[in-house]
């Protein structure tokens, strides 16, 4: 992952700075005013900030932002900020920076330090081991609580831990139990650690997606996880903190695919325009190509159309229905499948439920469609003699398009993952063209059986 810097925006006269010289910020004012600042701007109110404040801001910030204030510094101050950092954000940064970059940046840590990062850097970015901190409070089975209460605090003066949960590993570093640190200070300093620890751990393999990885929290309501080799040996901790960024991550990449667009990997003010267009343009000229069918079953239904020029007033009507009721259904399924609560063999159960909503739902849109339909013919006696069978058209074909949409949206996303493709990036252009052309279908052949001897 590349380093990537905000431009200052455009709508700032020129000639104009965009922070005073010398006034000093709060950490609220920069965060509010951080998407819209330069690399020299950011540094400049990075360095306004009070010595108390910064620290925290500082951590709060994403690899690539620290990355960046880290590389605008003097070198006297980079390994004072660097050093700041948990290993596995330091990890992070590092990862985040150019290549010929990284030597120098892990120079700035202790050797200790060093040698995680480094371990941490082995693994992919998406599995748990390249989450993972791999500081944490480590106890052995038969420690008495008070033995145990004093060695927690040595580790807590020799470096920071995330000490949420104590981990009792034997003399080969497989994990036995886990007590919660809070249980330490209610039992009896007598106690032995091996009778008070909870043997039924819930742990996650080091290779494991970190999107699994998130699901587990949800499924166990833990705020932090151990991760363990194929051998059941400790290796880190992830915390709740780590998982809380990854699902903001999935949740915006599933939203903008589901939207048609390429995931952004990074801030919306921070792409450039090139590539926004690169990101935007193939699933748009997708759409494009494939509503062109549409206007091809337009095209077959032409003298149909002629003859009752009636017919296509309603058109944008039709589709527009049958591709909501698509797109609803489709967003509804690809959710639930990345929440786990849907699977392929649930299939069956997901269309009984569609063809039941979607015959609900175009019964509901079929009654306003008649009604308006026959409001209008009433009051401005629009659509000619032959109106109560037009809305009986509209109304038929609206029961037909909006439960072929409900049905077509929520198979899709099954059909896309059986095969192998993320169902979140193809469902919408797919749901969109097949629903647009089937409804055309759908609707004309409904208006060549209620129309024929009238209008048609």
């Amino acid at each position: 992952m590349t380093a990537m810097r905000s431009e200052s925006s455009s709508s700032d006269p020129p000639g104009v700075p965009l922070l005073p010289p010398s006034e000093p910020m709060s950490s609220d004012e920069v965060l509010d005013a951080w998407p819209v600042l330069s690399t020299s701007d950011r540094a400049e109110a990075f360095r306004l900030l009070p010595r108390d404040g910064a620290g925290d801001f500082f951590l709060g910030l994403r690899a690539a932002d620290q990355l960046d204030l880290l590389l605008g510094m003097p070198a006297a101050e980079q390994r004072t900020w660097m050093r700041l950092l948990a290993p596995d954000d330091a990890a992070d940064l590092v990862q985040a920076a150019k290549h010929e970059d990284r030597d120098r940046l892990l120079a700035l840590l202790d050797d200790p330090t060093r040698r995680e990062v480094t371990a941490l850097m082995a693994h992919a970015e998406d599995r748990a081991g390249g989450l993972m901190d791999p500081r944490y409070a480590r106890l052995r089975a038969d420690m008495t609580v008070d033995e145990a209460v004093r060695y927690l605090r040595e580790q807590l003066r020799e470096r920071r831990h995330t000490l949420l949960y104590a981990y009792v590993l034997d003399a080969e570093q497989r994990l036995l139990g886990v007590v919660p640190f809070w249980q330490l200070f209610i039992e009896p300093g007598s106690a032995r650690i091996r009778d008070i620890m909870k043997t039924d751990v819930v742990s996650v393999s080091e290779e494991m997606h970190e999107e699994q990885v998130a699901q587990k929290f949800g499924q166990h309501h833990l705020k932090a996880l151990p991760i363990v080799d194929a051998e059941g040996r400790m290796k880190g901790v992830v915390t709740v903190d780590d998982v809380v960024d990854v699902v903001r991550e999935a949740a915006t990449e599933d939203i903008q695919k589901i939207g048609g667009v390429e995931a952004l990997d990074g801030p919306y003010l921070e792409i450039s325009l090139p590539r926004m267009l690169k990101k935007r343009v193939g699933w748009l000229s997708a759409l494009f190509v494939g509503e062109m069918l549409t206007a091809t079953a337009m095209g077959y239904f032409e003298r149909e159309i002629a003859r009752a020029v009636v017919l296509a007033l309603f058109v944008p009507l039709i589709i527009s229905s049958g591709g909501n009721s698509g797109s609803q259904a489709s967003t509804l399924v690809i959710r639930a499948m990345a929440l786990g609560e849907v699977r392929i063999r649930d299939w069956w159960r997901v269309m009984r439920r569609e063809i039941l909503a979607g015959l609900g739902l175009g019964a509901v849109l079929s009654v306003i469609g008649f009604a308006r339909i026959m409001v209008w013919a009433t009051v401005f006696h629009a659509y000619g003699d032959h109106a109560t069978a037009v809305a009986i058209t509209v109304g038929l074909s609206l029961v037909g398009v909006v439960m072929w949409g409900s049905l077509s949206g929520s198979m899709l996303p099954f059909l896309l993952r059986r095969i192998g493709f993320d169902p979140a990036s193809a469902c919408a252009p797919f749901v969109a063209t097949l629903v647009d052309v089937s409804g055309l279908i759908i609707y004309f052949s409904v208006a060549a059986v209620i129309l024929r001897g009238r209008l048609l």
